[in-house]
């Protein structure tokens, strides 16, 4: 007898298993909330140069507003007006002829600047002036953010396997997608793997309806947080993994979880009937003492393969994820209905993924999705900078295939690692994911250099990872691996569908290959 098979007996998608899920929701909320939040917290609005310095309390001062933005700042060549310089005296005669500026002397913003406070009653760049060339240390902010993300996710991937800790950032996502899998049956994975996500793309949408209502930055912050208070809370019911307390030799405990779920599934007698001494031979361990870490992920050949690919894959996945996310004022729309159409446009995005899974698999799946983020971004390269609805149209599509590609990797790679090294793995891949979402926000000012460059940067990045994907085993249908020996030798896991429960599995030999 298998896992799988006592999953089956406990009905590996019932009560118990909903109610788990529900309780992840609470807390997952609040994934989207903060991942974006830089969107709106560190918007640049439209400003120019504050004019005061040129006041000469003469004619300057009978001059109505516009005018004095005439005489006083010059035009770009979209006729709007300069965001970082100003003249070094009023031009007067600009008032009759503003069309040769050319030989006109400017300097930077002498007394800071103005801004339009329209849309935001504040935000960071407002605050403290992170304009024009301080335009980069605006940048700079979703870069440490998640830089810390990145550091938080090894940490929780290691502390999550031997404490129930969970309520940074990278733990919540970390330790919500291992219970569901580890939870539910194979039948049920891909659904459940699929549309957990569905709050994620849900809370995208939403978001840009609460920076619309609520538009200072600090109080924001405070809106999108408050979600975690609950979550503290609700996360003290949700059960251990028994599945990993077994393969780590703690058999009473994990009889107790399963008991819960026997109990709330309606599937007493079985657990009744199934003895300890028993159950602590349905996942065999050459050592229940052995410690793992993430030096195993390199130990053994296959193991390393894997970590690797799996590590670029997670690289690419996030890094043009975010590419497309954190550039949501460059599509020419207002960023609140860009906002809002990206997180509307991954729905469609959960379903495509739910039939593509189970027609074509996980690996083409994974390689498809990114090798077409990677083409619709080379497309927006191609599209002039005011056609802004279709720059939108097509950016929205790179992100419901960016989103795709994200939805697909959690699954798979949670599928891919053994159960004892399963956070770890995790732990590791989003690691991989948060630096390459670190370096966004620093890629997108590449364009200094070139306009084009971060775009041809972010579909490099998404034809790479997707062929690395490429050659990452399958895993539609097989048991969960439950140790490194499971993965290292050449043996497969089976289907174990309803009607063989408790039959044990039939082992056929694996092609050659990780």
């Amino acid at each position: 007898m298998k896992f799988e098979n006592v999953l089956a007996e406990l009905n590996g998608f019932g009560r118990f298993q909903l109610k788990t899920i529900l309780l992840m929701i609470i807390p997952r909320v609040t994934l989207p909330f903060h991942f974006l939040l830089n969107n709106f917290i560190a918007v640049i609005p439209s400003h120019h140069c504050n004019i005061s310095s040129l006041d000469d309390g003469g004619i300057f001062r009978n001059l109505s507003l516009a005018e004095r933005l005439v005489v006083s700042i010059p035009v770009q060549e979209d006729g709007t007006l300069n965001s970082c310089e100003m003249f070094t005296e009023p031009q007067y005669h600009l008032l009759l002829n503003s069309s040769n500026m050319t030989e006109l002397s400017t300097v930077p913003c002498q007394s800071g600047w103005v801004y339009d406070n329209t849309n935001f009653k504040s935000a960071l760049a407002t605050e403290w002036d992170l304009v024009c060339d301080k335009r980069r240390v605006n940048r700079a902010t979703a870069t440490i953010f998640f830089m810390g993300v990145m550091l938080g996710a090894p940490v929780f991937g290691y502390l999550s396997d031997r404490f129930f800790t969970g309520f940074g950032i990278s733990g919540i996502s970390i330790i919500t997608i291992v219970l569901c899998i580890e939870w539910v049956d194979i039948k049920h994975r891909t659904a459940v793997g699929v549309f957990m996500s569905m709050d994620w793309s849900v809370c995208t949408a939403v978001l840009p309806i609460l920076g619309y209502f609520v538009n200072d930055w600090r109080h924001l912050t405070i809106t999108v947080t408050a979600p975690l208070f609950l979550a503290m809370i609700t996360w003290w019911w949700l059960p251990e993994s028994a599945r990993w307390q077994i393969s780590n030799g703690k058999i009473n405990s994990a009889h107790y979880y399963l008991s819960k779920c026997a109990k709330t599934n309606g599937r007493e007698q079985f657990m009744a009937d199934l003895k300890p001494e028993v159950l602590s031979k349905v996942i065999l361990v050459e050592n229940e003492n052995r410690k793992y870490s993430y030096l195993d992920l390199v130990r053994t050949p296959r193991m390393r393969r894997r970590a690797v690919l799996t590590g670029l894959v997670w690289f690419g996945v996030a890094c043009t994820y975010y590419g497309i996310s954190l550039n949501v004022a460059g599509f020419g729309l207002n960023i609140y209905l860009t906002q809002f159409i990206y997180g509307a446009i991954e729905l469609p995005a959960k379903f495509f993924v739910f039939f593509s899974l189970k027609r074509i698999g996980r690996r083409l799946n994974q390689s498809g999705t990114l090798v077409i983020t990677a083409l619709c971004i080379f497309c927006n390269i191609l599209i002039p900078q005011d056609q802004g609805l279709f720059r939108t149209a097509v950016g929205a599509l790179g992100k419901m295939f960016a989103e795709a590609s994200f939805t697909t990797v959690y699954l798979y790679t949670s599928e891919l690692y053994p159960t004892v090294m399963r956070q770890n793995g995790l732990g590791y891949c989003a690691f991989m994911a948060r630096s390459g979402v670190s370096l966004s926000p620093l890629i997108m000012l590449l364009e200094d250099i070139w306009g084009y460059l971060p775009s041809t940067v972010f579909t490099l990045v998404a034809v790479g990872a997707g062929l690395s994907a490429s050659f990452l085993p399958e895993t539609q249908n097989i048991r969960l691996p439950e140790t490194i020996e499971d993965v290292e030798h050449t043996r497969r896991r089976s289907v174990c569908t309803s009607n063989e429960k408790s039959q044990p599995p039939n082992i056929f030999l694996e092609p050659k290959g990780p």
